[in-house]
């Protein structure tokens, strides 16, 4: 009997000390990627964003300002272009529904709150900004992705790796840019959607994040073996019924509070140029994190979104171009304006640890009740979940870049679709955050350089589809043959 206790007790004496060394290694990493975080974003990522954002809005003649009206229309009309049957076809708007699945997800209720928490309500300035200026930048990346995509068997594939092997000719860079992004989206972020949903369920209903994490795991995987028309089938029906919901709530709760409104307008400006120092937030943190988190919910910049805006059929590379720049709105200006309201509101910001969703949630509640945290977890679920699959495809789209293997593909499957959700339901929501913001750095910077040097296709194709628009022709069309300097580049628009 006492050599059995002797065992238990030796057995979780060692436990104990495997826990505490995972721990330990852990806290190290976590610290330095904090610190090449740090770095990489205050010395290089933010003054890019900004200054490409700046260029971008300048060459196209504020694009994002100037044809919003052409953006609505567009997306109305985004699922009736008429399509040939040659091949297999996703619409104008079930690309827009995949790219806003993966825009509309945690960093809309998370990552808001998570940048109030440490930036301060100025924060949710700087999250505007990037949106405004960033909008222009979605819209030339979109647009090259739509010029240099490539037909195949399921629909047409493209992205940044295509637009910088086809059109910088950069072979090694284009193979690096589809490494990081299969990182970034398909293993990095969908353990932060992950983490995210376990969290809100159990705040909301004391789940267990290892039960939670396992059946999000066997969704997700039948999800993503159906390709890229599952995914966007059930995107385009998850995306409508929760940004339109949610945005609803937060109306009803803005109007319910609207005395409140002029105060926090005022919070939000004062703060965002140091002006208060609220939430530990300086000027520098302040601007960080408001770009941090608004980069991570809108994906302005990031080569995203040219890999599902290059799935669509339709008849000028320009229509896409414009319809996710228009994501961009959707996704910072409504739905995250929509959560820093609600966290404003409620002044709930001010608490100590209280950070992420779990702040976005006592925020709520302190507004409708206890019903405030059963609405988040729901929301998150669809949010988040949404974001896992639109993530997943971002990553097949480039590992079928680099390889035709089955056998790679269903092990990215596997990664992405189970692996890494169990291992954000079960690990620290700092760490997962963390990895996620080097990741976003790496595939951003890469990104970047490609759309700055091509950016001069994007403003040729604009001036075409004005020029289009002025002499009466109501839906342009663009040919390979107009751009005979690059017509060797362009596999598609030969039709």
């Amino acid at each position: 009997m006492n050599d059995t206790t002797t065992i238990v007790n030796d057995t979780t004496t060692v436990v104990n000390s495997i826990t505490v060394t995972i721990n330990d290694i852990s806290t190290t990493i976590n610290d330095i990627i904090t610190t090449i975080n740090d770095t990489l974003w205050t010395y290089l990522l933010i003054g890019a964003l900004v200054l490409c954002g700046l260029w971008f809005t300048v060459k196209t003649k504020g694009v994002q300002f100037r044809m919003f009206g052409e953006m609505l229309r567009l997306l109305g009309d985004g699922g009736k272009e008429k399509l040939t049957k040659k091949h297999s076809h996703i619409s104008s708007f079930e690309a827009f529904a995949v790219s806003v699945a993966t825009r509309v997800g945690t960093g809309n209720l998370a990552g808001v709150a998570t940048a109030i928490a440490i930036g301060g309500p100025g924060a949710v300035f700087w999250m505007w900004v990037i949106a405004l200026i960033g909008s222009a930048t979605a819209f030339v990346e979109s647009t090259l992705g739509q010029l240099y995509k490539q037909r195949h068997k399921e629909s047409f594939i493209g992205g940044p790796a295509y637009y910088i092997k086809r059109g910088l000719h950069c072979r090694w860079m284009s193979v690096l840019f589809a490494i990081l992004i299969t990182v970034t989206f398909g293993l990095s972020y969908n353990s932060i959607q992950s983490n995210t949903i376990c969290d809100a369920m159990h705040t909301a209903f004391g789940w267990s994040p290892l039960l939670v994490g396992l059946v999000l795991t066997a969704i997700a995987l039948y999800i993503v073996f159906g390709g890229i028309h599952r995914i966007a089938r059930v995107s385009s029906v998850l995306v409508p019924i929760m940004a339109v919901g949610y945005f609803i709530l937060a109306v009803v709760i803005i109007v319910m509070n609207i005395g409140e409104i002029p105060h926090v307008m005022k919070v939000i400006v004062t703060n965002a140029f140091g002006f208060e120092q609220m939430a530990g937030g300086g000027l520098g943190a302040t601007m960080m994190n408001g770009v941090k988190r608004g980069l991570f919910s809108n994906e302005a910049g990031e080569g995203s979104a040219p890999n599902v805006a290059a799935t669509a059929t339709t008849s000028h590379p320009v229509k896409q171009g414009l319809i996710q720049a228009l994501g961009v709105f959707t996704d910072t200006l409504l739905v995250c304006s929509c959560t820093a309201f609600i966290i404003l509101i409620s002044g709930l910001y001010t608490t100590p640890d209280l950070t992420g969703i779990a702040l976005t949630q006592d925020a709520l509640q302190s507004e409708i009740g206890s019903v405030g945290p059963i609405f988040i977890a729901i929301a998150i679920l669809l949010f988040a979940f949404s974001s896992i699959i639109g993530n997943y495809y971002y990553g097949e789209a480039n590992i079928r870049f680099m390889t035709s293997s089955r056998t790679v593909m269903t092990i990215y499957r596997l990664l992405s679709g189970g692996v890494v959700i169990m291992f954000g339901a079960v690990v620290s929501l700092q760490l997962v955050w963390n990895v996620g913001d080097l990741c976003m750095a790496l595939v951003t910077a890469c990104n970047l350089i490609a759309i700055v040097a091509l950016g001069r296709y994007a403003f040729r194709l604009l001036d075409d589809y004005r020029c289009q628009k002025r002499q009466g022709i109501k839906e342009p069309t663009f040919h390979r043959s107009q751009m005979p300097d690059i017509e060797a580049d362009i596999d598609c628009w030969d039709e």
